[in-house]
């Protein structure tokens, strides 16, 4: 018995070291109450492993480093699936949430990631190095991390994409990937 819950504790610790954590944004909240206000944090958190999974954890307490603690455990319960064509995304997809809209564009290999503030950070952490990116609409780092996750939950692979149009996978695959595609066949 004690043994299983040695190892069990050891997996998750190397679950714990393979994911990649960033802090995306720290707040002070206030909560109004008989005696005045109670303040705590609000911390926002992404976690992924590089290879297409991420998630989004929001974490609040009276201090910082428990908040972080607390939304660094919710992110990786949330863990998802992203579709990813190599180190970009197959195609152009928008996210939203709230107020936030951001447009995730995919970008030819060695353009790296043109993007800023929550974007970059959920970009990064789901293993994304090339793409081009515009935030719009409002520029609360909450809701801008949680469109993006929105975008990327809307992408299909290649794959399924072919399979809904009736086309081979090698004809829905960005231009440069076709291209050298092509280039590969003509040597």
């Amino acid at each position: 018995m004690a043994d299983n819950r040695r190892r069990d504790s050891r997996r998750n610790q190397d679950e714990r070291d393979e994911l990649d954590e960033r802090v995306v944004d720290i707040r002070r909240v206030a909560k109004v109450i008989k005696g005045g206000r109670r303040f705590a944090f609000r911390t926002v958190v992404v976690v992924g492993d590089n290879r297409g999974n991420v998630g989004i954890g929001i974490g609040k307490a009276r201090a910082v480093p428990d908040s972080i603690r607390k939304a660094a455990e919710r992110a990786r319960r949330n863990i998802e699936k992203v579709a990813l064509s190599g180190t970009t995304i197959p195609y152009t997809v928008t996210g939203r949430h709230g107020g936030a809209r951001v447009l995730l564009k995919p970008a030819a290999p060695g353009t790296g990631v043109i993007a800023g503030g929550g974007v970059r950070a959920v970009l990064e952490v789901v293993g994304v190095r090339n793409i081009l990116t515009k935030s719009q609409g409002s520029a609360n780092l909450l809701n801008v991390t949680m469109a993006t996750l929105d975008a990327l939950k809307q992408l299909r692979g290649a794959e399924q994409l072919a399979q809904m149009r009736g086309k081979q996978v090698h004809e829905v695959a960005p231009v440069w990937e076709r291209r050298s595609a092509r280039g590969a066949d003509h040597e």
